[in-house]
């Protein structure tokens, strides 16, 4: 069973998901943006020990609580690291209060059929079982839709749900994310199926059974509404998917139910040279922005 408190705090309260949850392939590019450059570091170690310090710094930022974030999703490695000495899942809900969540999955097949498939995970049960017993509360994992071809979402929605089964069955709850690129072509028409998709696979889930999904922010607004009232669905999230923090709060603002689960735009007015006053305030304004966006709908 997952954690009344946590699931009380994700289901009612106002506030929105941080994604810290960069890993490998994208954390070159998430220190690059934050003024360090690959030259600054030398192997993988010390570059995720550079991406530790930054999500620390932003953890530690007296605005990072749950009055207004209401959960931070994790790469593994920052779920097994620390902030002074505690580790990250118990300094974020019993000093932050915020819920913490574990990315899991561990990337992307090549493309087929217009999407990309997760790759495999035969390791999840255990991952899953070290998750909760660091307090995790529950996942996140990613695939990602292309172009509007039928038997390839349906195909990244089923992979989606079966995972999803075995999280809750490791009482801890799922966030499901078919992202579909802001890129393609037929993003609308993709959104179309990808909802109807869900729908089914909702309706076929035990009673009691709940997921949380994270969706790409709709070209039509409210268009994901069916899902948001779903009664298996904890909370419906919005990625930012490579809009600006302006551009991705101005949707989200007219989307009822949604809420933020940003990262790039999270993130992209910090600085590594900033000192902590201007980091502080930097990202205290970007959590206004963020928060205000995830529960004033105009």
């Amino acid at each position: 069973m997952v954690d009344a408190k946590m699931l009380n705090t994700m289901s009612s309260a106002p506030g929105f998901i941080a994604a810290l949850d960069q890993s490998g392939g994208s954390t070159p590019k998430a220190l690059s943006l934050y003024g360090v450059s690959e030259s600054d570091y030398q192997g993988e170690e010390e570059m995720f020990r550079l991406m530790h310090a930054m999500r620390v710094r932003i953890m530690k930022a007296p605005a990072f609580t749950g009055e207004k974030v209401i959960g931070a999703i994790l790469f593994e490695r920052t779920m097994d690291g620390d902030v002074d000495g505690e580790p990250v899942p118990s300094f974020l809900w019993g000093k932050r209060g915020v819920v913490p969540f574990l990315k899991i999955d561990k990337g992307l097949l090549d493309e087929e059929n217009g999407v990309q498939l997760m790759k495999p995970m035969p390791e999840l049960d255990a991952l899953l079982v070290r998750g909760r017993e660091k307090g995790i509360f529950g996942t996140k994992m990613r695939s990602v839709i292309a172009h509007a071809d039928k038997t390839g979402i349906s195909a990244v929605v089923r992979q989606q749900f079966e995972v999803a089964r075995q999280i809750i069955g490791q009482g801890l709850m799922p966030i499901v994310e078919p992202e579909v690129s802001i890129k393609s072509p037929t993003k609308t028409e993709a959104e179309a199926i990808l909802r109807d998709e869900i729908a089914a696979e909702l309706d076929k889930l035990p009673a009691g059974d709940k997921v949380m999904l994270k969706l790409t922010l709709p070209t039509v607004a409210d268009f994901y509404a069916p899902l948001v009232s779903h009664k298996s669905v904890v909370r419906v999230v919005a990625l930012s998917g490579g809009y600006s923090a302006a551009e991705a709060c101005e949707k989200l603002s007219h989307n009822h139910g949604m809420i933020a689960s940003f990262s790039r735009a999270l993130t992209e007015r910090l600085r590594t040279s900033m000192s902590d006053a201007e980091f502080n305030m930097s990202i205290a304004e970007t959590i206004d922005q963020i928060y205000a966006a995830s529960v004033t709908k105009s």
